[in-house]
């Protein structure tokens, strides 16, 4: 429920459709989930490159930069994490209101909270992607070394750890970084926008 006051909502001169006209391309949302080290950032920054390079606009929303900003104040708790993602749910829907194909790397553990996002968009917009890696395969890659920490007891309710990962039950697209390459998984994600009409 909201806080806020004596506040009316102004509808825009230039309407989402008018965007997407003027840019030559339909907007959504890219949601990237799935465990740490599954490639989630890596995909959704190798397919915003690809749409740039096709001169569509994209921008890309990184959990871990994210939290450099708008979200420094929030922590892992289960209601933190809820949080995160509500208001990258809010800030994506102003990306595709403007006009952009936003792609986002969250691990977004919890499907309430993606069914939550999913329910700000219209009928297409919101396209989950699974990106389904072995959490042996994802402790395996460790990049940040995280997994190893959560093990020792260093880092709390840590996602596949201590802490639950709920997966999609019908996602939009699936994607198992575990055998496909980069650009095979690009390729299958740029299909499914071409073949909807998207790009």
């Amino acid at each position: 429920m909201s806080k806020s006051t004596n506040i009316k909502w102004h509808d825009a001169a230039i309407t989402k459709n008018e965007r997407k006209v003027n840019n030559g391309h339909g907007s959504a949302v890219l949601w990237f989930t799935g465990l740490s080290g599954s490639g989630k950032s890596t995909l959704a920054n190798a397919v915003s490159s690809s749409l740039f390079q096709k001169g569509i606009h994209e921008y890309v929303l990184d959990g871990d930069n994210i939290r450099h900003g708008l979200n420094k104040d929030l922590g892992f708790s289960d209601h933190d994490r809820t949080e995160n993602i509500r208001r990258i749910g809010e800030v994506s829907k102003l990306f595709v209101d403007s006009g952009t194909i936003v792609t986002t790397a969250f691990i977004s553990p919890f499907r309430s909270d993606r069914d939550q996002v999913r329910s700000l968009f219209s009928e297409g917009e919101f396209i989950e992607v699974f990106v389904d890696c072995p959490l042996e395969e994802c402790e395996r890659r460790d990049p940040k070394k995280l997994y190893e920490k959560a093990r020792r007891g260093e880092i709390k309710d840590f996602t596949g750890i201590d802490s639950p990962y709920e997966a999609p039950e019908a996602p939009e697209l699936t994607i198992q970084t575990d055998s496909l390459s980069i650009e095979e998984a690009v390729e299958t994600i740029l299909s499914y926008l071409k073949d909807h009409k998207i790009i």
